[in-house]
């Protein structure tokens, strides 16, 4: 159905439409952009996204006079709708910047940028730019003229950086939405003059140039990209802060320090090493220490690997490499400890309940494991069966012509 039908007071045969297409999937409404409010335009699903769960309170869009207003890839910005024009989510909106105005998408609306703002640490206290107007076709012709350019406009700065010999990699370009200022987005491992680069590009392009320093994660999620898990990566899905990994949590994990599987697309570490280690930790502390060796009546053992959600510990004779692999519990090992050090040395460092009983050999009754249980014998074709008769059966008995068939 074409979004121009849709008048901003549907009848009952509009909201069925609308109804029928948001089951189909073909747009979604959110919950500020429902049928019984005031705003019924198609929202894309874009990244970093937030749900906003106060959306269905009445009138809650003005009770708070900050907006969230998304541009390019991960880039938002909260701005004060001073003028009390009514917003939802979708809006494409002019907003103040410096110099001129830049052009965006509003992503929230509501007592919930409050919470954002907080999060963000954003303070609504200190001077907030303010919302200049819904966007005219005229600024949104504008804008997209300027997204056409910024490709073309990163791969020149990168030859124009190349040939000023600066160690810096420019990863991405963003016009602002009047076309009067680009920001370049650039990597470096050293701190980098780029006073003439600036010159050049401001030359070049005839537009005020800024620079901004980002990282190898925060370039990972303005590209995007599908991770080892089949899936888009997280810094361009959902993530919009990026925590220190270290190799620690790898450890933590019992994961093997390789640096092909543990580094992303970043050639970082990956941020979903995070994500379980508050887990493993809460689960190590129920676990004896990996420091302590266990003496028993035959041998020493040392600590090799551990199982943390099964509470199993595995301990080795050897304390270089796998030898006389034990397994056993941590109860057990928590008792041989206290054992140990009242100076008493136990048998076994398994309990007997824990040893394993050898399995019985077993008969194969249905011959599954025959090599030649799908062999058929093949007879001959002349040979035909012969089926004896049965004496009990009586139609099977032979009789004369003659005679009468018996009953």
């Amino acid at each position: 159905m074409d979004n121009k039908n849709i008048s901003q007071k549907p009848g009952p045969q509009i909201e069925e439409e609308l109804l029928s297409e948001n089951k189909t999937g073909d747009f979604l409404l959110s919950a500020c952009c429902r049928i019984k409010g005031k705003c019924y335009k198609p929202i894309t699903q874009n990244k970093l996204n937030t749900y906003d769960w106060l959306g269905d309170i009445p009138d809650s869009e003005k009770e708070c006079e900050f907006v969230e207003v998304q541009f390019k890839n991960t880039r938002k910005g909260y701005y004060r709708n001073s003028l009390e024009i009514p917003l939802c989510k979708g809006d494409i909106v002019a907003v103040e910047s410096n110099p001129g105005h830049d052009v965006g998408e509003v992503t929230m609306t509501g007592r919930l940028v409050l919470l954002q703002m907080k999060k963000n640490g954003v303070k609504s206290d200190v001077e907030i730019k303010r919302v200049y107007r819904k966007a005219k076709q005229s600024d949104i012709e504008k804008w997209e003229e300027s997204k056409k350019k910024e490709h073309d406009t990163m791969l020149r700065s990168r030859k124009i950086a190349e040939d000023l010999k600066l160690n810096m990699k420019i990863g991405d370009v963003e016009y602002q939405g009047d076309g009067n200022k680009a920001i370049f987005f650039y990597i470096a491992d050293e701190r980098v003059d780029f006073r003439q680069l600036i010159k050049v590009l401001a030359e070049t392009f005839k537009v005020r140039i800024e620079m901004k320093q980002i990282g190898a994660r925060q370039e990972a999620g303005r590209i995007g990209g599908i991770g080892p898990c089949g899936r888009e990566l997280c810094c361009s899905g959902w993530m919009s802060s990026f925590s220190s990994v270290s190799t620690g949590a790898a450890r933590l994990q019992d994961l093997s320090l390789n640096p092909q599987k543990l580094a992303g697309q970043c050639a970082k570490l990956k941020c979903c090493l995070n994500y379980e280690t508050d887990c493993y930790m809460e689960a190590q502390k129920k676990l004896p220490s990996r420091e302590v060796s266990l003496e028993t009546a035959d041998a020493t053992y040392y600590h090799f690997k551990t199982d943390i959600f099964k509470e199993e510990m595995i301990y080795s004779t050897d304390k270089n490499f796998a030898a006389n692999l034990v397994t056993t519990s941590s109860k057990r090992v928590f008792e041989v400890i206290a054992m140990n050090k009242r100076g008493v040395k136990p048998l076994s460092l398994q309990e007997e309940s824990e040893k394993k009983v050898p399995e019985k050999d077993f008969q194969d009754i249905l011959g599954q494991d025959s090599v030649t249980r799908f062999d058929k014998n093949k007879k001959s074709s002349n040979h035909k069966k012969k089926h004896k008769p049965r004496p009990n059966n009586p139609s099977n008995q032979s009789f004369r012509p003659n005679e009468k068939k018996p009953q």
